[in-house]
């Protein structure tokens, strides 16, 4: 298991995004020598996690439990088959494009050693969004990526470290509980009754999620 590509966006004006000042950082780029991955600070305040790259939307995107995204080459692959198009690393707005990595099957609370230091610890799946679309530029693209319920992952820092391409991925730990990143995604998307289940992963879920979860729970009895 592999990082094939670091990948890091500089903010560019654009029309599809309706972020403050209408710039977007999603345009992301694979990028040469080692990279300082740290904690961003808390949502809303802090952008990403990698050093030289830029979240322009902080309403939505960055912060600790946002810090890094990951996207698989394998599921890339599919999409290029789909859209009969080329995808190169980063096309998603991914920071690490892997190989060999069980991205969206992966548990929430995963933890990932890469490189010789740094520990990320998997939080979330990835929300599509009106710049996201815009990006891609493909027609109800949307409806088509939540469909496919293979939306990546967001992970938080654990412990800081440099990266770069080509290192390796290892996974340190996996937690005691069932609940994948494809669960935890179609369950804030499309099927809230599947909200109660991703309560075992309890403080490792992305709060957004674990609050909607709880509340739903709550209105079950």
């Amino acid at each position: 298991m592999t990082v094939l590509t670091v990948n890091a966006g500089r903010p560019v004006a654009a029309s599809y995004t309706n972020a403050p000042g209408g710039m977007t950082g999603i345009d992301k780029r694979p990028v040469e020598g080692l990279v300082r991955v740290c904690d961003p600070g808390p949502e809303g305040e802090g952008g990403s996690g990698l050093a030289g790259d830029t979240v322009c939307d902080l309403r939505y995107h960055g912060g600790s439990h946002q810090a890094v995204y990951a996207f698989a080459r394998e599921e890339l692959d599919t999409w290029e088959r789909e859209l009969g198009r080329p995808l190169p690393n980063g096309s998603f707005g991914e920071n690490l494009t892997t190989d060999g990595v069980t991205v969206s099957g992966a548990l929430i609370g995963e933890r990932w050693r890469i490189g010789a230091e740094l520990v990320l610890e998997v939080t979330s799946g990835r929300i599509p969004c009106r710049t996201f679309a815009g990006h891609v530029d493909e027609e109800h693209w949307v409806k088509r990526f939540t469909q496919a319920a293979v939306p990546g992952a967001y992970l938080r820092v654990i412990t800081p470290g440099s990266i770069r391409a080509g290192d390796p991925v290892e996974i340190v730990h996996r937690p005691g509980h069932e609940v994948t990143v494809e669960l935890q995604f179609r369950a804030v998307t499309t099927r809230s009754e599947l909200l109660p289940l991703l309560l075992p992963a309890g403080e490792a879920l992305h709060p957004r999620a674990l609050r909607k979860a709880r509340a739903y729970a709550a209105r079950q009895g």
